[in-house]
């Protein structure tokens, strides 16, 4: 007796494409969120005193130094990471979920399933910092001094800027921890997608990893031509020893607070879009 066959899948391009319009559009929704969360890790950088006190305060601050613009300052730039990281993460992780889905229509063990999850972060995490480098610098300028500020366009003015500046290494600088934040996020975030089917997030991971986040190096400066930090540990040991230890949760609440909404938005749209294709193209 012949084996039955799978059932019909969507294109490989249609995969990548509805992964990232689902990033996209979440984006949309959470990037305030964003923007408090980078300027509150940067808060009080250097042993300056601290900018904002809490979340609300920060949220205040932006609203009133720069207007209702202001708090989407970097839109584009998170636009494009979500076209770049989302995009390859998603598409990755449903066609290797697709291909290791038996004949029978079993989908693989949960802890294939993370192991997918983790190839696909790793992936889109590599393709998608330069634009993260972009969004972190473009979201960080409001608060410096106006002499000091870069004054990016938009994210691709940004991203040539940094080329001709700095170098097209700095695009990818920050990119290990970045890497490694994304390995444990996607293995349980994508893994628990898959698994429930119901929306369901295992937001702890993120937390395990949320001191690797990497705004300050894809941020930092030139002092004397040398750069502000050697490395993500350098960081680390600089923010303990002139703001204290618990600085390194500054940022904790917009973080915590975006990433439910994002990843839920994300989820329901990517469904939307696979579910109109099935109709629309492979129902015949």
């Amino acid at each position: 007796m012949a084996a039955p066959a799978k059932p019909r899948s969507s294109p490989k391009a249609v995969k990548f494409l509805f992964g990232g319009l689902a990033g996209m559009a979440a984006t949309v929704f959470v990037q305030p969120l964003d923007l408090v969360k980078n300027r509150m890790q940067l808060s009080g950088e250097g042993a300056k005193t601290r900018e904002y006190k809490t979340s609300l305060h920060a949220v205040g601050s932006i609203l009133r130094a720069e207007g209702v613009r202001g708090i989407y300052t970097g839109l584009s730039a998170g636009l494009l990471r979500q076209a770049t990281y989302t995009t390859t993460r998603l598409g990755i992780y449903t066609i290797l979920f697709e291909k290791l889905t038996a004949a029978d229509g079993t989908p693989p063990a949960f802890l294939t399933k993370a192991a997918i999850g983790m190839t696909a972060g790793a992936v889109g995490a590599f393709v998608g910092t330069p634009a993260e480098v972009a969004l972190i610098r473009m979201t960080a300028d409001g608060r410096l001094p106006p002499e000091q500020r870069r004054g990016y366009a938009n994210v691709f003015n940004a991203l040539l800027r940094i080329t001709r500046e700095e170098g097209l290494t700095t695009l990818w600088r920050g990119c290990v921890p970045t890497m490694a934040r994304a390995v444990v996020v996607n293995a349980a975030q994508l893994a628990s997608y898959s698994q429930s089917k119901q929306f369901l997030l295992d937001s702890g991971s993120e937390l395990l990893l949320l001191l690797l986040r990497s705004p300050r190096i894809q941020n930092m400066r030139m002092i004397d031509g040398k750069p502000e930090y050697r490395n993500g540990l350098d960081v680390l040991l600089k923010v303990v020893r002139y703001e204290g230890f618990f600085s390194l949760w500054k940022g904790f609440t917009p973080y915590y607070a975006r990433l439910g909404p994002h990843t839920v938005l994300t989820f329901i749209f990517l469904e939307q879009m696979n579910k109109f294709y099935r109709k629309f193209f492979l129902s015949a």
